[in-house]
């Protein structure tokens, strides 16, 4: 099917312009009013509305994103028990619907709290209950005693940490297959009126058959987005015994189901303070590495052998040393993923190495406050955006969703302001023009052979303010030429 999207501004360029679709590809890019019989499809005017390439998540946890919105809220909690009072609230006003379902919250950021998180505090709060409160940075949890025995007994800790935290997290899905697929499709079409065409699913889990099933039950993949499904290391084995390859496509699921990276998790996370760094933590720790150096090696060559490109976890600035080592030792190129703390002499690393530094700017507005204190005189080169883009990496934006919401608009407009909630900007000297946050949070451009994956707004994205970036208008998002969102028609 022809479709001509006629009147169309694209930021930086004079004029108005008609765009030819056929099918899932950009057939022409011509000067209004030019396309003639190549155009003899539906017609749509945008009259003179911006026309953008389709917005890209590049790194998600798209499951438990879905869930978040259906979980108790206590990322507003300013102490551990300003969080017990909110459970203590949730599990009052539930006590007749499911005393013993398990009362699931999240987004909690216990270092700043001026108190400790204890299991006696949400006992108190929720008695008999099975209570977990996962942290915002996903990467620890707080149980409290009826939880613990369900959970993870034997273990006298309140709060867990890392590997303790996922195996606990990861037996928390409460609803079924067709439940999950609901809230799934229901995330899709939210994130496709935020003009996202597609997303890097970095959930837990063999993803290959999660997505296969929502894609033929025309849940939310079929119709609303492009997905690459990521493999972890328990998973390996098996993806390279199916001959899965990073950027294959998945044949049975219409062209939108892609084969992803390889996802090994080096460190932990600031929150936490578990990402590893090589300056000591106030506590006088310098956070835990979940891999030696040799044992991140031999997995990424593992991977590469088998031809999965690395996606390495890396949030400290020794982990991300660590991280850039072993692909040089490796030999091959890959993402890092988050790259928040990074020495000055790795900076120039990621572009000679090859390696995408795969960001999620919005985390630096979250973390500003816990950064000042746990990376004391460091934070200039805390999300140095600014700096990786000079040295020639890579970027690609993300929002590690449910980390932060999952909306590109937002990950812009902390990239190009570094500021949100009228505060003062946080190291403006990081920031980086619109354009290129922009072109990081896109997988292909307005041109003819490229993919009809394209997004229609209401307002220039490139001499916009940030604070209006963050409400960007979309008026309408087209995945592989197909509607996904529409306030046009």
């Amino acid at each position: 099917m022809t479709l001509l999207l006629a009147g169309a501004r694209l930021p930086a360029r004079d004029g108005l312009v008609d765009v030819v679709l056929d099918g899932d590809r950009i057939v022409s890019v011509e000067p209004a009013g030019s396309a003639g019989g190549r155009a003899a499809g539906e017609r749509i005017p945008l009259d003179g509305r911006w026309l953008v390439p389709g917005l890209w998540d590049q790194h998600v946890h798209f499951t438990q994103w879905a869930q978040t919105a259906r979980r108790l809220d206590v990322s507003r909690a300013g102490s551990a028990a300003e969080a017990a009072a909110l459970v203590r609230e949730r599990a009052s006003a539930a006590a007749a619907d499911a005393a013993d379902d398990v009362l699931v919250g999240f987004g909690f950021h216990d270092a700043l709290w001026p108190d400790v998180p204890t299991r006696e505090l949400l006992d108190a709060a929720a008695g008999d209950r099975p209570v977990v409160l996962i942290a915002g940075d996903l990467h620890c949890s707080w149980l409290n005693s009826a939880a613990a025995a369900r959970f993870a007994p034997g273990t006298l800790d309140a709060v867990l940490r890392e590997d303790a935290s996922f195996a606990v997290t990861s037996l928390l899905t409460a609803a079924d297959d067709a439940t999950l697929d609901r809230w799934a499709a229901d995330a899709a079409r939210v994130a496709a009126a935020r003009g996202v065409v597609g997303i890097v699913d970095l959930e837990y889990g063999w993803n290959l058959d999660v997505w296969r099933r929502r894609i033929a039950g025309g849940a939310s993949g079929s119709a609303d987005l492009r997905v690459e499904f990521g493999v972890y290391g328990e998973h390996l084995e098996r993806a390279a015994e199916l001959g899965l390859r990073t950027d294959d496509v998945v044949d049975d699921t219409a062209g939108l189901l892609t084969v992803g990276p390889f996802k090994v998790i080096s460190d932990g996370s600031l929150n936490t303070r578990t990402a590893l760094c090589s300056h000591a933590y106030p506590d006088g720790g310098h956070g835990v590495a979940n891999l030696s150096p040799d044992e991140l090696v031999e997995r990424m060559r593992f991977a590469v052998e088998h031809g999965l490109v690395p996606a390495v976890h890396a949030i400290g600035d020794e982990a991300n040393r660590r991280a850039l080592d072993a692909f040089e030792t490796v030999g091959s190129g890959g993402r890092i993923e988050h790259a928040q703390l990074i020495d000055a002499a790795d900076i120039p690393r990621f572009a000679r190495l090859g390696v995408t530094a795969s960001v999620q700017p919005e985390h630096a507005m979250d973390d500003r406050d816990v950064a000042d204190r746990l990376w004391l005189e460091r934070t200039d080169r805390a999300f140095p955006l600014a700096d990786l883009y000079a040295a020639g990496a890579r970027l690609a934006f993300g929002s590690d969703a449910p980390v932060a919401p999952l909306d590109p608009w937002a990950a812009i407009a902390s990239a190009v302001g570094r500021s949100r909630d009228g505060r003062a900007p946080w190291h403006p000297e990081q920031s980086i023009p619109a354009e290129v946050a922009l072109r990081a949070s896109a997988r292909s451009t307005l041109a003819p052979g490229q993919p009809a994956d394209l997004a229609v707004l209401d307002r220039d994205p490139l001499t916009a303010p940030p604070v209006d970036l963050r409400t960007m208008p979309v008026a309408a998002t087209f995945v592989a030429g197909r509607t996904t969102h529409d306030t046009l028609r």
